[in-house]
């Protein structure tokens, strides 16, 4: 673990160094800034200037905020894929139409890059889809009331703690539809009222508010991109002898919801060889 860790921080050590060269090449400029370029723009500098106890944000604190920001992207998009897949081979309809959308978006002579992303928008239901359905941190993460409030006719005392059932939301009839077990993208056609961002509180993956995860756009462009790639190059199948009916759906709650069991399938190469 400790020569794990020690990799890690020179990593990130490395992009670190990086975007201090580049603050010093471009001072003066307003180039555009990154969520890095921010915390080292008020590194070494404390939180509130009046007050002389006041939290300062040195280099060690950025670090661990890469990385837990790292850690969380990994941990999340490879459990939205895995969901994601799951439901694709289980509805072979859903895997028919994403595969259609992608051979006549992108073609069968080269691979999906991020830039075709904004085209796909079957690809962009599925995705929603699998969201509502085994959103990855299925209580969100516990918040606290500042004071007492009245929401809806129901009074929050101050200091309580409030968690968001989304996973409950996710499938409650009377706020989508009778087929609500059921993984139907096309639920999310020519609905763009119903985003991923925190607008609408039918959909709720990534919260909403101030308060909503840091890295949605780099977890979307994650889950989206490989999942394109990997239906979009391959043809998956079943191991012998199971069907789809077999598929184990069986979750595990906890902080983030994953699979009970692993999934196993067989891919085959479906692009022209010029796609490589």
């Amino acid at each position: 673990m400790k020569k794990v860790g020690k990799d890690i921080d020179k990593v990130i050590e490395k992009i670190i160094t990086q975007h201090e060269h580049r603050a010093r090449e471009q001072q003066g400029r307003h180039d555009h800034k990154d969520f890095l370029d921010v915390l080292l723009s008020l590194m070494d500098q404390p939180m509130n200037p009046q007050d002389q106890h006041a939290y300062i944000l040195d280099r060690t604190n950025i670090k661990a905020i890469l990385l837990d920001m790292m850690v969380a992207a990994f941990d999340t998009s490879s459990g939205t894929i895995e969901w994601t897949f799951s439901e694709l081979l289980k509805n072979p309809r859903v895997m028919k139409n994403l595969q259609q959308e992608l051979e006549r978006v992108i073609g069968m002579d080269q691979m999906v890059e991020e830039k075709d992303l904004k085209k796909l928008n079957y690809l962009d239901m599925v995705v929603k889809e699998s969201y509502r359905l085994h959103p990855v941190a299925p209580f969100l993460v516990p918040r606290e009331s500042m004071e007492d409030v009245t929401i809806e006719g129901y009074f929050i005392p101050k200091k309580s703690r409030i968690i968001v059932n989304t996973w409950a939301i996710g499938r409650d009839p009377n706020v989508w539809s009778e087929n609500v077990e059921e993984f139907y993208p096309e639920r999310f056609i020519d609905n763009n009222v119903v985003d991923l961002y925190g607008h609408d509180f039918r959909l709720l993956p990534f919260g909403s508010g101030r308060r909503g995860c840091p890295g949605i756009n780099l977890g979307l462009v994650i889950v989206r991109l490989i999942l394109a790639q990997l239906v979009h190059c391959f043809t998956w199948e079943l191991p012998s002898g199971v069907e789809t009916k077999d598929i184990d759906m069986t979750e595990t709650f906890g902080l983030s919801m994953v699979r009970a069991n692993h999934l196993l399938a067989k891919p085959t190469f479906r692009l022209l060889d010029k796609a490589m």
